[in-house]
């Protein structure tokens, strides 16, 4: 198992080379791979991050740590560009470098170099020698919002790799009740049921969002409904709403924004009504004179909820939603495409009917049709989603509690 892991690596190096000749990320991790510079540390503290989300996720923890232990530096690793150049220069780091590929050398050279006392990885990520290289130094190694399902490698008679990669983790923080018991099936027991961090982070941003007078200025006390990290399906339905709905604005950020996806969006749009984000320091007409507003950029969505009125969570048409909770924590109803099943919250959210799952436009319209029109059915959903949010808190104290430096 293990050379077929090691041939797998080497062969996803070799895909990442020939993809980078025409894939933009592909080429930011291929760089990235090749032009870390790797500062020495006689002590540190390893946070690892897949991306962005993981980022925000495994947050609470980190702030946390750098408080209670400011004299170690703190190291960030990504796998991911979305999270790595969006991050990079983050001041809760002393340095971010991209996770070298995972071979026995480049963990070995890593971990020498930064020489962390204990390592701290994100919900999923399970690098065989990364592991494998901490456990020989005895450093510790704590996963935290880790959840699992039954359908994932580590339950698999052909996971006997992934399975031994649980044993070198020191203890394993867990979302549910669900992901303990399927650890100890297969004989894992240094668990603890912690809840997710992500409460904690969004719980918090929605208690300090960043101002944002040009989102204040288009709303113009008008209702707003948000589509957030949406993709091409998502944007199908939103834009079918936009005309149904006049005396409602609203805002729209992609996930991703490339100029080619924000054309084929605008081009879904009434073209006189639209404005992108970029565009607003050129524009003639009032801010708020625009029904709807396109976010062109990166890292503004978590504190726009706080303008809004309902959010349609995107990625439901993919490979799953993307972060419900940072529209929970501001008190709106939100809506997602049908594949949610792997998000715990998600599913807690539909049951409860504080959330609504769509396939298309039919099942859409009369959801939103409802929510629009109807303050007070909205505002009571929306008051119950947020004390669902609040009610959830508290993993990050959980973690820290156990998580302890020597001396």
């Amino acid at each position: 198992m293990l050379l077929l892991y090691n041939c797998f690596i080497r062969l996803y190096y070799i895909l990442i080379f020939f993809v980078s000749f025409f894939n933009k990320k592909a080429k930011l991790l291929l760089n990235g791979w090749l032009n870390n510079n790797f500062n020495t540390y006689n002590q540190s503290i390893w946070f690892h991050f897949a991306s962005l989300g993981e980022f925000e996720q495994g947050r609470p923890v980190l702030e946390k740590m750098r408080l209670a232990y400011p004299s170690y530096p703190i190291v960030v690793t990504f796998f991911s560009p979305s999270g790595y150049e969006v991050r990079k220069n983050t001041q809760l780091a002393n340095a971010v470098y991209y996770l070298p590929l995972d071979t026995a050398k480049n963990a070995k050279e890593f971990i020498e170099t930064i020489n962390p006392v204990i390592a701290v990885f994100t919900k999923y990520e399970y690098w065989y020698h990364y592991f494998n290289e901490l456990n020989k130094r005895s450093i510790p190694l704590y996963m935290v919002s880790a959840i699992f399902r039954p359908k994932q490698v580590f339950f698999k008679w052909y996971g006997a790799l992934h399975r031994k990669m649980l044993t070198l983790v020191t203890h394993l923080f867990v979302q549910d009740n669900e992901s303990k018991l399927l650890l100890q099936n297969i004989g894992i027991n240094h668990t603890t049921v912690s809840g997710d961090t992500r409460f904690d982070r969004v719980w918090q941003n929605a208690k300090n969002p960043a101002h944002l007078p040009l989102i204040e200025q288009f709303k113009n006390n008008k209702p707003v409904f948000i589509g957030g990290s949406t993709w091409p399906e998502d944007e199908k339905l939103i834009a079918e709403l936009v005309p149904l709905h006049a005396e409602w604005k609203f805002i729209i950020a992609p996930h991703e924004i490339t100029e080619d996806k924000i054309l084929a969006l605008v081009s879904m749009l009434p073209q006189n009504e639209v404005i992108r984000f970029s565009e607003i320091k050129n524009m003639a007409l009032p801010l708020g004179n625009f029904r709807v507003l396109i976010i062109d950029n990166i890292g503004m969505l978590s504190s726009l909820y706080q303008y809004g009125e309902i959010a349609f969570i995107g990625g439901g048409f993919g490979a799953g939603i993307h972060n419900t909770l940072e529209a929970a924590a501001f008190g709106l109803p939100v809506i997602i495409g049908p594949k949610f099943q792997n998000f715990r919250e998600a599913r807690d959210i539909i049951k409860m009917k504080l959330g609504f799952t769509v396939n298309n436009l039919t099942d859409l319209k009369p959801i939103a049709d409802k929510l629009i029109n109807d303050n007070a059915y909205r505002q009571k959903i929306g008051a119950d989603i947020k004390t669902y949010v609040e009610d959830n808190t508290g993993a990050t104290q959980a973690i820290i509690n156990v998580i302890r430096l020597k001396g």
